[in-house]
């Protein structure tokens, strides 16, 4: 049977189409693919709340690709492992409380557990504003990466979310967004970005976990990207703090939903 390109590209459009206007109002929306993200999608998506992911970049996975220096292990401590052993993630004990994972199968793994229990993934899509009504994010205002990529002058679209969570790593761009532009006071010391500090690594890993929380009315923040707000060392290519974080946030966000 012959394949006709034009079945082929309505099929591509009308499915897409169906899913991102399926999208336009959620639970929770995500932005940042990298591994504190996903794992924050997957168990959220789990416990049966509507879920979308925003990733700017055409891959989804963040830093955990390279592992460290472009070598593709990552490592993780104890309790962190708990997570891959859920996800299925093959690891290997390299001595007490360090734990090694193929970068590629770790990605792989909870991208495809993270669509599989759920969860709406988008990729090549950036968040360039939020939506705020009286003090508090409710939702993002979306842009092709392409387009912001080529500066052209193009209107983005909007979509609501009960909760909106800031996973873009050390960038924290949601939250620079925010103080940018509401004029809502964060919940830090200075009510600003405290900035992220030079590497150390067991501080750091116990920061991450601890700085994933809410940053302000209905915006929560996990990964790197809650270090870079609350103030904090970061940790290099240790990864089970990311892991940690995202699921902690979900957690909260499920009590509160």
């Amino acid at each position: 049977m012959k394949l006709d390109e034009i079945i082929i590209s309505k099929a591509i459009i009308e499915s897409y189409k169906e899913k991102l206007i399926n999208a336009l109002e959620v639970d929770v929306a995500i932005v940042g693919g990298g591994p504190a993200g996903l794992v924050c999608a997957y168990y959220l998506a789990k416990n049966k709340f509507k879920v979308a992911l925003f990733e700017r970049k055409l891959s989804i996975g963040g830093g955990m690709w390279g592992g460290g220096i472009m070598f593709n292990e990552i490592v993780v401590q104890e309790e962190a492992k708990k997570i891959l052993d859920e996800f299925g993630i093959r690891t290997r004990k390299y001595q007490k409380n360090y734990y090694l994972a193929d970068s590629i199968e770790a990605v792989s793994t909870l991208c495809s557990k993270t669509v599989k229990a759920g969860g709406r993934i988008f990729n090549l899509l950036s968040a360039e504003d939020v939506l705020v009504k009286n003090k508090r994010v409710c939702g993002l205002v979306l842009n092709w990466t392409a387009v912001q990529m080529a500066n052209l002058h193009v209107d983005p679209i909007s979509m609501r979310a009960k909760y909106v969570v800031d996973a873009t790593g050390h960038a924290a761009e949601v939250v620079r967004i925010v103080e940018r532009k509401s004029g809502i006071r964060l919940k830090t010391k200075t009510g600003k970005i405290i900035g992220e500090g030079s590497m150390d690594a067991d501080f750091a890993e116990k920061l991450t976990v601890k700085n994933s929380k809410e940053a302000c009315p209905g915006l929560y923040v996990c990964g790197m990207c809650a270090n870079a707000v609350f103030g904090g060392p970061r940790m290099g290519p240790v990864f089970g703090g990311m892991l940690l974080s995202g699921k902690k946030v979900a957690k909260e966000l499920t009590k509160k939903i």
